[in-house]
């Protein structure tokens, strides 16, 4: 049950850390597999799904924001979130790739889902980013680099 316990803990600071909540769930991977009572692939399995899932209701969260596009209390102008999306879809896709990186990663796939970006090569190149780094953390870790 203790096995169990570690990996939702993760999955659920991995979710939390990628809404805009100060948690960080690389520090309780480390611990995790500094423990070595956990099978590293199924930790950044968990890790990894739990964040893209936090970035996706970030992304939703974005989507929904759109809406309000036309309010008057909205900060963007109707003309300069056009230019925002044709701007994004030039080369705000790839930015995702930085949706990893601290402080600019979670407002990007936020904004990501107002511009309209597609789930699916949001979801693969999110997937990189993030699974990516904790890959890189825990070959850091465990030496493996």
């Amino acid at each position: 049950m203790a096995g169990l316990a570690g990996y939702l803990g993760l999955f659920l600071a991995a979710l939390g850390s990628a809404s805009l909540l100060p948690l960080q769930s690389e520090a309780l991977l480390v611990g995790l597999l500094l423990a070595d009572a956990h099978a590293i692939w199924a930790l950044l399995t968990v890790a990894t799904v739990g964040n893209v899932l936090g970035a996706v209701v970030n992304w939703a969260i974005g989507r929904g924001l759109e809406r309000y596009a036309h309010r008057r209390w909205f900060p963007v102008s109707a003309p300069r979130l056009a230019q925002a999306q044709r701007f994004y879809r030039r080369t705000g896709r790839w930015s995702l790739l930085l949706s990893w990186v601290p402080i600019i990663g979670d407002p990007l796939t936020l904004v990501a889902g107002l511009l309209r970006e597609p789930l699916w090569p949001f979801l693969c190149l999110v997937t990189i980013a993030k699974g990516g780094r904790y890959l890189v953390l825990s070959a850091l870790v465990l030496g493996w680099m």
